[in-house]
């Protein structure tokens, strides 16, 4: 394995916590301390000028994302971290706030100012109480520090922060459903416009980023833009990536690893290659919305735009990878089902097309398909991508579109056999 910098995970130790004292030790709040001495809109434009990209998923420029945010306009606005992390296939968010979590504490302190909020929420999906509590312990030690609360550091601004336990589901991570879940309400996306930076929690300004999006903000106001893009490999590429590696490889962990590596070295050298003596055959690059790679795409440079130029997303770097023993009609049925399962029901083409999709993948799977289910499926497809209220139809078409697209000789091979070709007689 190569020696690549650890920034998100350089105190990371197996079974600890970092808490205050450590996190001082490795520079910790230096990079808040540096920030309060700068000007609200210098530090906008360090951001989107280091050329961050959010890492919940859509991959959107952070600092663009900010650009839009009201910071002087009166009265409250809302900073927000979304924690709700369900997709599956990802767990990077979890990683890293059981390994370092005032990263998360001071890169939300630093964007409050920054965007001139005086209250932020960081929003945790159910299951993640023990990185809740450990959140919790790291607000009260910042506050006792004067990270945090009033008139922080002595600068005159004040910021204060909570943590939010979720009651559950995917459609959480989209932020406006996110933002309903938080005022208590059914937690359905909101019609857009207005965007949250407009009208959002509680109908005031809102900014929501991801929980690694903003662990990367003390780090860039430390070292500075130049220091963040060299961290990637890739030329118009900036900063790491917290990759969690799962499926069919012998090493299923989760690892800091720099934007642009190729996906041989993520598959073969980090994951351990393909357990047993099978081979590689595809995998999910970005989590479970993401469309397949495939072998011819091994030495494809792991960054936003080389995965957009072959029809897939980095998404939240969550690569679930497949031997060559997996049918990849099953894998897509279950993943199907999964977001029919989770949809909000609010919109047609989510909640009737995956149900749809989901029952025509159950009967090419399981002998009863014909071509003319063939023919339905790609119809199907066709007439959710880009017609659904939010984005959780439109990933969920991720794999479908690339199953269809990839290994459609596969399905074939099911309807004319009449059975699953790779079970076992």
């Amino acid at each position: 394995m190569r020696d690549y910098p650890q920034v998100l995970f350089k105190n990371r130790r197996p079974g600890q916590t970092v808490m205050l004292a450590g996190y001082e030790q490795s520079g910790g709040y230096q990079g808040l301390r540096k920030a309060l001495q700068m000007s609200p809109g210098e530090i906008c434009a360090l951001v989107k000028d280091s050329g961050l990209r959010g890492r919940g998923g859509a991959g959107f420029p952070t600092g663009i994302k900010w650009s839009f945010f009201p910071a002087e306009a009166p009265g409250p606005k809302y900073l927000v971290c979304n924690g709700d992390e369900m997709e599956p296939g990802t767990y990077k968010d979890r990683q890293l706030l059981l390994a370092d979590p005032h990263q998360l504490v001071e890169g939300m302190a630093i964007a409050a100012y920054a965007l001139q909020t005086s209250v932020g929420y960081i929003f945790l999906r159910y299951a993640y109480e023990e990185c809740s509590q450990q959140l919790e312990r790291c607000i009260a030690e910042a506050e006792a520090k004067g990270y945090l609360g009033k008139n922080i550091l002595g600068s005159g601004f004040d910021f204060e922060l909570h943590v939010h336990r979720s009651a559950g589901r995917y459609i959480l991570g989209e932020e406006t459903a996110l933002l309903n879940g938080l005022e208590g309400k059914r937690p359905n996306p909101r019609s857009k416009p207005p965007f949250p930076a407009q009208r959002g929690l509680f109908g005031k300004p809102t900014n929501v980023n991801n929980i690694e999006t903003l662990a990367n903000i003390p780090h860039i106001i430390n070292h500075g833009q130049a220091w963040f893009h060299d961290l990637a490999l890739t030329v118009d590429g900036a900063g790491t990536k917290l990759f969690g590696l799962s499926g069919h490889m012998n090493n299923t962990a989760c690892f800091e690893l720099p934007l642009g590596i190729p996906l041989r070295e993520v598959i073969e050298v980090y994951g351990g290659g393909i357990r047993g003596d099978r081979k590689f055959k595809a995998c999910l690059p970005g989590g479970a919305s993401t469309p397949y790679l495939t072998a011819e795409h091994l030495d494809l440079p792991m960054d936003f735009n080389p995965l957009e130029s072959v029809k897939s997303r980095i998404g939240t770097a969550g690569v679930t990878a497949f031997d060559d023993h997996t049918c990849m009609v099953a894998v897509t049925r279950n993943l199907n089902q999964f977001f029919a399962r989770e949809s909000c029901g609010f919109c047609t083409p989510c909640r009737d097309g995956l149900a749809t999709i989901s029952w025509l993948l159950d009967r090419i799977e399981f002998g009863q398909g014909t071509m003319d289910d063939l023919a339905m499926l790609k119809d199907q497809a066709r007439n959710i991508s880009g017609r659904s209220f939010c984005a959780l139809a439109e990933g969920a078409m991720g794999p479908v579109e690339a199953l269809l697209r990839l290994f459609e000789d596969e399905i074939v091979d099911h309807i004319r056999k009449g059975r699953c070709p790779f079970q076992r007689s």
